[in-house]
């Protein structure tokens, strides 16, 4: 009776290690892939939202509503899958780009929320957001994603980083007066910052990469305007729905080389 117990607590433990291996995979190694979609899919989300707002006519209130719910069917699917599935993910990030531009572009246009409020607001969001996680989980690691509980707090720190990296963008740039491919030099500037103390003074890995995170958002947020809008503002003039294409294209050509080759998988050890 004693050897069918511990036998049974071995397949038990062998189940519980499988498992943990497979919700492991959630999220993609983060590679020079990982980013450059990344920074194309904060683009598609800054020229999307201005495209289905003003090209289709749809408005911020019908759009916002719209794509919230395109948004949760994504998540859904995202939550059911046992392993990291890269046009379920990547999906997930470009409407979660939208919808957390979308956000903030409501405070700002149909509330009157200035831009230097909703950068606050947003900020202190993320904090509480990545605090709660900690306090919860003791780690921010992408590489420990492997219950729903992580993943919940995952998902919704990453859409408060786009919500300030939009309301941030849009503040040095319009705001301050900036112009698009100022802010966006000075964004790139930071990066490159934190990676040099990443690379050189040892700055915390799980730090760098946030950081980085929450600055590609508004990154892409200005080359987004700064392609699409017209040269009048300041920008290329190729439009929103030029830009879109351009980077959805390429978005998608990136996550079907990923799906064959499977590069960017996290396997554990």
């Amino acid at each position: 009776m004693k050897r069918f117990e511990e036998t049974q607590t071995t397949i038990l433990n062998v189940e519980d290690e499988t498992m943990t291996r497979s919700l492991l995979n959630k999220v993609p190694e983060v590679t020079i892939f990982f980013w450059i979609i990344k920074i194309m899919a904060t683009t598609v989300g800054e020229t999307a939202a201005d495209f289905l707002n003003f090209n289709l006519h749809w408005g911020l209130s019908n759009t916002t509503i719209i794509m919230t719910v395109l948004l949760m069917g994504t998540l859904y699917l995202q939550f059911k899958k046992r392993q990291y599935v890269p046009w379920v993910y990547w999906l997930t990030v470009v409407l979660i780009s939208v919808v957390g531009t979308l956000f903030t572009d409501n405070l700002v246009d149909n509330y009157g929320v200035s831009l230097v409020t909703t950068t606050v607001i947003f900020a202190i969001a993320t904090i509480v957001a990545f605090s709660a996680w900690y306090i919860s989980e003791r780690t921010l690691s992408i590489h420990s994603i492997f219950t729903m509980k992580r993943e919940i707090f995952y998902w919704t720190a990453i859409l408060f980083t786009f919500a300030l990296g939009t309301a941030a963008g849009d503040l040095l740039s319009e705001g301050l007066g900036l112009g698009y491919a100022l802010s966006g030099i000075i964004f790139a500037l930071m990066i490159i910052a934190i990676t040099i103390g990443y690379y050189a003074f040892k700055l915390n890995s799980v730090v760098a990469f946030w950081m980085v995170y929450i600055l590609t958002r508004p990154l892409g947020a200005s080359l987004g305007d700064f392609l699409s809008q017209s040269h009048k503002n300041g920008g290329l003039g190729l439009g929103t729905v030029g830009t879109s294409i351009l980077f959805l294209c390429t978005i998608l050509g990136l996550v079907t080389y990923l799906t064959a080759t499977k590069k960017d998988q996290v396997f554990a050890k």
